[in-house]
């Protein structure tokens, strides 16, 4: 099958799309890459956007308005990937504008219909809404997907995801499906990731600058240990999982309400400070599950050396390098993956993980915007039976 998987992530400051193809093997599906681009979202878009997340309140017309002009930026970069490529469906994550896993409430929003209508292909969307339904807090998803592409039977693994928030699927060696087809993994959000260093260099360059460009910032600060510690008493951190989180709560709020103590931090000591957050948040809980694993990271903190060196100095049984290692570009990985949870939607298959998410049972993910299915589906039962 040839598929589009579209990803926008909580810095939204884009659309990836990955053009894969997917073939089912012995363990699961083999992925090959044929093409991977992020397409910027217009700049009007990014304040749009800005405006109406938290800690902003939005009306219900913008948040309709945003519906249909976030699909017709998907729909621009789908289009751009397939470069005239026949693609038998596109499974778009769409942008998040509101999660509160706790609740269960989570909505994603980019109208699935104007992608379906630019590449004239199904399109698999609204991921998380199947999970929430079933007693989950519709995130972590793409641990069964982590399963499937990097478990080994030889060796511990951790596959991390540091885009806005850090995420982390552990992968002890060995790991198989149960009886109801789930995999029986442990995966949550650790807390941020790059959310809270790009709020506070665009607020320190008053947006001359949008995040710590190879980690240049971080690399040169020092690290505030007494600040450190005030932004780790936060809950969040000591909570037990299935948990997850996002904007809500470590959006640019969190930075204000710690005001007074990064106000006098340099810009390098804040950056240093809040990547050791990410680096600490993130360790402590690989430490105590799987100290000597190999870590494998993909997202933009990927591409960030100073936040993989402090992670590595806090992991010194660990292995730390990217998805490259695997095969998987760490920018692409999450448009990847939610290329094969459509192929899963597709097939009717559960592919969230209720031990992750605390929904009571596995259940098949996603809506679908059908154009042509039977011939998809006809495809699909020759290729995967």
């Amino acid at each position: 099958m040839i598929a589009i998987g579209l990803m926008s992530g909580t810095s939204f400051d884009g659309v990836d799309a990955a053009l894969v193809r997917i073939a089912p093997n012995e363990r699961g599906y083999a992925i090959e890459t044929l093409d991977f681009i992020t397409r910027p979202y217009d700049a009007e878009v990014v304040e749009r956007l800005a405006a109406l997340l938290p800690p902003h309140a939005g009306s219900t017309a913008e948040v309709a308005e945003m519906h249909r002009r976030v699909g017709e930026q998907f729909a621009l970069a789908a289009r751009a990937v397939a470069a005239g490529t026949p693609v038998d469906f596109v499974a778009s994550h769409g942008q998040t504008v509101w999660h509160d896993g706790e609740r269960g409430v989570t909505l994603q929003i980019g109208d699935a219909f104007a992608i379906r209508e630019a590449l004239r292909a199904t399109v698999c969307y609204d991921f998380r809404s199947a999970d929430t339904a079933a007693g989950g807090c519709g995130a972590p998803l793409v641990p069964y997907v982590d399963a499937l592409l990097l478990a080994s039977d030889d060796e511990d693994r951790v596959a991390l995801n540091l885009g806005g928030i850090a995420n982390l699927t552990m992968l002890p060696r060995g790991i198989r499906r149960g009886a109801d087809g789930a995999f029986d993994v442990v995966a949550f959000d650790t807390g941020p990731a790059n959310m809270l260093m790009d709020a506070f260099v665009a607020e320190r360059t008053r947006g001359r600058q949008r995040y710590d460009r190879d980690g240049a910032l971080a690399s040169r600060g020092i690290v505030d240990e007494s600040v450190l510690d005030a932004l780790l008493a936060d809950p969040y951190f000591a909570q037990e999982p299935p948990k997850s989180t996002g904007r809500e709560r470590f959006g640019a709020q969190f930075l204000a309400r710690h005001a007074a103590r990064l106000e006098p931090l340099d810009l390098e000591d804040g950056v240093a400070t809040l990547a050791e957050l990410t680096a600490v948040s993130v360790a402590d809980q690989i430490a105590e599950r799987l100290p000597a694993a190999r870590v494998l990271v993909a997202g933009g903190g990927a591409r960030n050396p100073a936040l993989l060196g402090r992670l590595s100095a806090r992991l010194p049984r660990a292995r730390v390098e990217t998805t490259a290692a695997m095969g998987i570009d760490p920018d692409a990985k999450e448009a990847i993956a939610f290329a094969v949870l459509g192929l899963e939607t597709l097939r009717g298959r559960g592919a969230n993980v209720p031990r992750t998410t605390g929904a009571t049972r596995s259940v098949p993910l996603g809506a679908i915007a059908p154009f042509g299915l039977a011939r998809v589906l006809a495809k699909l039962e020759a290729e995967c039976g």
